[in-house]
């Protein structure tokens, strides 16, 4: 045999060598294949972010769940104990619902000083900002007015200002029994009956 001598662009017509055209399609399907891995990997990596998130959601989701069933749990036992201060406190038998802050009462009240009293013992409890009051009072009469305790205030310059009189501190001290147990003993935002003069 001999030597021959071939084209060396002819072999890229049957498959073989390092024509333009074959470098440029294996650059080509290598940056379809590595475009390929790419997407891939960020279809992985959105699936993961999606799968996490959904699942932080979830967790969000049971966790205020959760804080709501101790809200509400915490809410019964209020009104509950709440409950018990208006028996132990010889005011009646009556049905307290707290909840956001709000007191909703039922039930009945011998007479009107009674059910003010039942009122403002759940209205002077820290956590409660308003009364809903359902009460039926039994001997109905006129309403007291309600004062509310500034800074600085004792039931004498109360009576002073209401009455005229600093010496009928007493009878507002009456009024507001026993959720007073001494005269001395009144703090600023407490809200207080004061009887007709």
């Amino acid at each position: 045999m001999g030597v021959f001598d071939f084209a060396r662009e002819a072999g890229a017509k049957i498959g073989i060598g390092d024509s333009k055209e074959e470098k440029a399609q294996a650059a080509s399907e290598a940056a379809a294949k590595e475009a390929a891995v790419k997407a891939a990997a960020r279809n992985k990596a959105l699936k993961a972010r999606k799968e996490a998130s959904e699942a932080a959601q979830a967790k969000a989701k049971e966790a205020a769940q959760e804080e709501e069933k101790a809200a509400r749990a915490q809410e019964v036992q209020r009104s509950e104990s709440m409950e018990r201060y208006l028996k132990t406190m010889g005011l009646g038998d009556v049905d307290v619902r707290i909840k956001d802050g709000k007191a909703t009462i039922f039930g009945d009240a011998k007479d009107q000083a009674t059910a003010e009293r039942i009122i403002l013992a759940v209205g002077n409890t820290q956590g409660v900002e308003q009364v809903n009051d359902y009460l039926k009072v039994a001997e109905p009469a006129e309403e007291s007015d309600m004062y509310v305790v500034q800074s600085g205030d004792s039931l004498s310059k109360i009576a002073k200002e209401v009455y005229g009189d600093a010496m009928r501190y007493p009878e507002i001290f009456e009024a507001n029994k026993p959720m007073l147990t001494d005269p001395d003993l009144i703090f600023p935002g407490q809200v207080l009956r004061i009887p007709a003069a």
